[in-house]
């Protein structure tokens, strides 16, 4: 083994995390809009004819395509998909750090600047519910409140317990996931969403 090559490879570019060439990888984007002189954040409530998560409140976004040259551009082709919005009228701000729901889950968020009222014209039905707003000031007014909801490990019948110490006795770990929420009138921001919004609201602080 040449020391030297595999220096050179190892300070190549590389993943993130080992398995993200793996994962499901999706982007969402935070859309920021202007309403009555000053900035909001924009939300989505899936359409309820959806077949996963009907009626969430969300992010444009969804999987990476193969097609996709970019994080970048898979969310920029949703948000068109979703809001109606020509992503050559996107103002693109930036990339928040991505959000590792688990090795085999990962999301990237951007942020950009878009017209609330191209939206409010032109946004898909059949993926969308509705579309509101929240003004920038109000959410770095109110703090969001948290939950922990447990996780345990449950190895199938088929597991190779006879490979590890302690066989079937083994002491798997309880995991606890902070579920963040935000109440803004009849809205419930909760999940993913409300995690990458938490995020990027510190961020603006």
């Amino acid at each position: 083994m040449d020391l030297d090559q595999l220096q050179h490879t190892l300070c190549e570019k590389k993943s993130l995390f080992i398995g993200e060439d793996t994962a499901f990888r999706s982007a969402v984007m935070i859309p920021l809009v202007e309403a009555e002189g000053e900035w909001h954040v924009l939300f989505e409530v899936r359409s309820l004819k959806m077949r996963k998560q009907p009626g969430d409140i969300s992010f444009p976004g969804g999987r990476i395509d193969v097609t996709d040259a970019s994080p970048m551009a898979a969310a920029l082709r949703e948000t068109q998909e979703e809001l109606g919005i020509d992503p050559s009228t996107v103002k693109m701000i930036g990339e928040l750090s991505p959000y590792i729901a688990s090795p085999s889950f990962v999301v990237y968020p951007f942020v950009a600047a878009i017209d609330y009222n191209e939206i409010i014209r032109s946004y898909n039905k059949d993926e969308v519910e509705e579309v509101f707003a929240i003004p920038m000031k109000w959410l770095l007014e109110h703090e969001p409140y948290m939950h922990l909801v447990s996780i345990e490990t449950a190895p199938p019948a088929n597991f190779p317990f006879e490979k590890i110490m302690n066989g079937d006795q083994y002491q798997w770990r309880t995991h606890s996931l902070e579920e963040w929420f935000y109440e803004y009138g009849n809205y419930t921001i909760w999940g993913l969403t409300a995690r990458i919004l938490k995020h990027f609201i510190a961020l603006v602080k």
